[in-house]
């Protein structure tokens, strides 16, 4: 049962602390990653038979394999993929970014300008739980910021196939290729390349604790968008919310996982004994209730605040990844939440529509570095690069203030490269 604190009374220990994953998969994923450079193809071969219990003579996926997907999905659900798929077009263009100059009237140029990355990798998790929301979130910004080529990589079946409504999303995102490569053999196939996978720029997308090592391990060799975390929801409920919406909400996030956290703040007594009833009532009727159950007794809480303000306070604290305002003025409050992954207006936004339809990113920062992080968007996959222009005078009349600084740090020799452009 979910546990109930009052903000007042309990230490903040209490409130503020989080049940984080103690397995350690350092060292296996080092050996995974070194066996997958060395070895290339035949590393995944061998690791594909031994955690996905199929045997595979070609990892990349089929144009057949994607058409028979769309077939099997059927219309209906594809309608769904392409709206979906318009909604997050339609906000993350909004993202995008273009490059500046300064000139004066001395003729010095400086600008920047923005480049999309030549190749992204993206993981796509296919263990207890496939998302082919992942694949639209993921594809569509690299697409809109203009990466050339987009691989994904997903865990084959073990009858070697790949979950169908992944492989209609990846079609509909206009992913351009597909591995049936999963774990942490595949970040290290995307960092490293190997014989069919190639190597890519950066890497993106959620996983499970060896994919989140991996990609710690690849990172400097590709870029990474984020270490991903256990899904996080916090809901701030006044005593006007309906508890069992709420109650409905917190249990959305604790079915992805047991280590999933789903807290509640409100300045309700009342709301926080009805909403945890509720959870006890509709827990029962999920088929992934024992994972939920796990979350909700493990990591759920129900924190009573004196008001509202204080409510929010905690939450800034929290830093959760998803954030439910459930309050009369929303709007009026948003102003006020200052950390956060993204932010759920209205008794009438479950973080569901975030997931699925909305169109902003659900790839968002977890684990309370949403303090720092932003969610996934049109800029993980595009770089900047400055320029400087200095004419003949211009470089001659800053040589002095160039020099002093240099031989302020002990650089002679920078002083003296910028001496020699000085007028004799």
């Amino acid at each position: 049962m979910i546990r109930i604190f009052d903000a007042e009374k309990v230490p903040e220990s209490e409130i503020f602390s989080r049940r984080e994953p103690v397995r350690d998969v350092s060292g296996a994923v080092s050996e995974i990653i070194e066996k997958v450079r060395r070895e290339g193809d035949a590393a995944l071969k061998y690791y594909s038979e031994k955690f996905d219990g199929v045997s595979l003579e070609r990892f990349e996926v089929t144009p057949d394999e994607i058409e028979n997907a769309r077939e099997s999905v059927g219309s209906d659900f594809l309608r769904i993929l392409e709206r979906a798929a318009a909604n997050i077009r339609r906000f993350h263009e909004k993202q995008l970014r273009t490059g500046f100059e300064i000139r004066d009237e001395a003729g010095i140029v400086l600008g920047q300008k923005i480049t999309p990355v030549d190749r992204a990798g993206l993981y796509v998790p296919g263990g207890t739980a496939a998302y082919p929301s992942t694949v639209l979130m993921d594809a569509i910004p690299a697409k809109i910021a203009g990466v050339g080529e987009t691989v994904m990589v997903t865990p084959p079946s073990k009858n070697g196939g790949v979950n169908r409504f992944i492989l209609a999303a990846a079609s509909v995102a206009g992913v351009d290729r597909i591995f049936k490569v999963g774990g942490a053999q595949a970040i290290a196939a995307l960092a490293y390349g190997t014989e069919s996978v190639p190597r890519v720029d950066k890497i993106v997308g959620p996983g499970n604790a060896f994919v989140a090592e991996a990609k710690r391990q690849v990172y400097g060799q590709v870029s990474i968008d984020m270490i991903a975390g256990p899904s996080e929801i916090l809901v701030i409920a006044d005593k006007n919310s309906d508890p069992v919406c709420v109650a409905a909400d917190l249990l959305s996030q604790a079915e992805h996982d047991r280590n999933a956290s789903a807290v509640l703040v409100t300045d309700s007594r009342e709301l926080a004994l009805a909403v945890r009833d509720e959870i006890e009532r509709q827990i029962e009727k999920l088929e992934r209730k024992e994972i939920a159950r796990a979350s909700i007794d493990d990591n759920g809480k129900i924190i009573v605040a004196k008001d509202i303000p204080s409510a929010v306070a905690i939450s800034d604290r929290i830093a959760p990844e998803h954030l439910e305002l459930c309050l009369d003025d929303p709007f009026s409050w948003l102003g006020r939440v200052k950390h956060a992954g993204s932010v759920f207006l209205g008794r009438n936004c479950p973080e569901a529509l975030g997931d699925y339809m909305a169109g902003p990113n659900h790839t968002l920062p977890t684990g309370g570095s949403a303090r720092f992080a932003s969610p996934l968007s049109v800029d993980d996959f595009v770089k900047k690069t400055q320029f400087i222009y200095y004419p003949e005078d211009a470089a001659s009349a800053a040589a002095d203030d160039v020099a002093a600084f240099a031989r302020c740090e002990g650089l002679t020799g920078h002083a003296q490269s910028a001496l020699t452009r000085k007028k004799r």
